[in-house]
């Protein structure tokens, strides 16, 4: 699977919730493509993964 550019190793089948508890991000801060597709965050339970998954996980960050 590759997240944010990067080839990581999760197991198949793995949930959008589950990958980021595995990260460690808190999925109201965070917007989730798998494949080109955003994924609405009622369904990161339900979405799952495969080993040739393409995820971007874009971070909100406060400042100014």
């Amino acid at each position: 699977m590759i997240v944010n550019g990067k080839e990581m190793n999760f197991k198949e089948g793995i949930t959008v919730k589950e990958l980021l508890k595995e990260i460690k991000l808190d999925e109201d801060k965070v917007v989730v493509e798998v494949d080109l597709e955003i994924i609405n965050k009622n369904e990161y339970n339900q979405k799952k993964l495969s080993t040739t998954s393409k995820v971007e996980l874009i971070r909100f960050v406060g400042g100014g």
